[in-house]
């Protein structure tokens, strides 16, 4: 994640919500590493993160749940994030997160 997170364009590396899982038990790690303010929403309180849950949703099409990522290879889970931020959104006014991105240089924020 730290790899990934250095790799953002410094203005879209500003913050990050997670819930309560344990997978984030090393956030101050990677607060450490890339000066990135790691936020927790409450628990069992998804209204504060939408986003997230949609895009859970999203890949579940590709990974059940319960998956062990570790048995994909990068290169196709980059392949499959790839396929999620090309799909339009209506939020978006219909044009995918990558277009955003790229037109504004910024990650747009979800209401």
């Amino acid at each position: 994640m730290i790899d990934t997170i250095q790799t953002l364009r410094h203005s879209c590396a500003g913050r990050l919500t997670w819930d309560q899982g344990n997978e984030m038990a090393r956030h101050t790690d990677i607060t450490m590493a890339t000066d990135m303010a790691i936020y927790f929403c409450g628990l069992h309180s998804p209204w504060q993160r939408g986003s997230n849950e949609n895009t859970n949703g999203l890949l579940r099409q590709y990974f059940p749940a319960g998956t062990n990522l570790n048995i994909h290879s990068a290169g196709h889970l980059t392949a499959v994030a790839a396929e999620l931020s090309g799909r339009p959104r209506q939020t978006l006014g219909w044009i995918s997160s990558a277009q955003s991105y790229n037109r504004a240089g910024t990650v747009p924020r979800s209401g």
